[in-house]
């Protein structure tokens, strides 16, 4: 797909420097480095500026910064910039005033923090909320950071003996002091599906989502399957629809909070929908022009695509005949 990497938290081209990662003198000099900058964040959100024009930037912060002295863990490396190297911290433990536990268990969290070493137009802001304004070389570095940081705070203890484990090769890796096991990040690689028969495309809901709001069908890839078995099973388990020819069409980093999502587009077979109620809502066949519609705001029941989002990307380029 020729478009392919214009999704978004694709297309960066970031220099992450692997080869520095467990050199110590390395990271000591890019540390020291005039150019070197931190962006921070706080419970997953990244810290925003918010320019007078209405623009949203990735906050980067001299490594120097008062607010670093709520980090609790070491700072993880995230590459090369042309202005220097970039890190990120991570100040969780900071308790905010006034915080609002309820909003940020939300579907949408639209509750932003503001830490009072930062100036007025600096504030912490759900990446999914925030993700479409951002630069891609901003969208690549929050989806990388929130996605490592996540995975130190889940993967704190070793898999093989159940011991904690540190840190290491600058926040790309974990090892087990006690037995000597190395662990990596993970991500996890799910199937997202553009079904299409004759004029129309298949979309589902889960349980819970808000009113009118429909989807492309998704799901994990099982072990020892490949990625066309497993658009085919996922789409037969959720909709009784089966499912011919596939292909491969982009991928999207997913920090929501550790996937892969490779998407792909796919024939119906048949056209009789029966869902299993245990895994989604609802599914069902929407025609092109309805798409179109929902794109608008103008459907009475279909709510527009998230943008940002791989499914909004797939069905905007299937509604342009952009696929090849």
């Amino acid at each position: 797909m020729k478009h392919a990497e214009t999704v978004t938290f694709g297309g960066s081209g970031l220099d992450r420097a692997a080869e520095l990662r467990g050199d110590a003198d390395a990271m000591a000099a890019a540390a020291a480095a005039p150019g070197a900058t931190t962006m921070v964040l706080w419970r997953g959100k990244p810290l925003i500026s918010r320019g007078p024009e209405g623009n949203t930037d990735l906050t980067r912060l001299p490594l120097d910064h008062p607010i670093l002295a709520e980090v609790r863990e070491a700072p993880i490396f995230l590459g090369r910039e042309d202005s220097g190297p970039v890190f990120a911290h991570d100040i969780s433990g900071w308790v905010p005033a006034a915080l609002d536990p309820a909003a940020l268990n939300s579907f949408f969290d639209p509750s932003e923090q503001h830490h009072p070493s930062l100036p007025d137009s600096d504030s912490f802001a759900e990446l999914r909320m925030i993700m479409t304004r951002l630069t891609a070389r901003d969208a690549e570095l929050a989806a990388t950071s929130r996605a490592l940081l996540n995975w130190h705070r889940t993967h704190r203890f070793c898999s093989k003996c159940g011991q904690e484990s540190v840190m290491s090769m600058s926040g790309w890796q974990r090892n087990c002091p006690s037995c000597g096991s190395q662990h990596f990040p993970r991500t996890d690689p799910v199937v997202i599906m553009l079904i299409t028969r004759g004029n129309s495309v298949l979309m589902g809901r889960s349980h819970g989502w808000p009113a009118g709001m429909y989807s492309l069908l998704a799901g994990f890839v099982e072990p020892g399957e490949t990625l066309e078995a497993a658009v085919r099973r996922e789409v037969f388990e959720e909709s009784g629809i089966r499912v011919g020819a596939v292909e491969y069409l982009a991928s999207q980093p997913w920090a929501f909070p550790a996937s892969l999502m490779f998407g792909c587009k796919g024939e119906g077979l048949s056209e009789e929908v029966t869902i299993d109620p245990k895994e989604i809502e609802d599914a069902r066949w929407f025609s092109r022009e309805e798409i179109m519609l929902s794109f608008s705001g103008q459907h009475p029941v279909l709510r527009p695509a998230r943008k940002g989002a791989i499914a909004e990307f797939l069905l905007r380029n299937w509604l342009a005949d952009r696929l090849e």
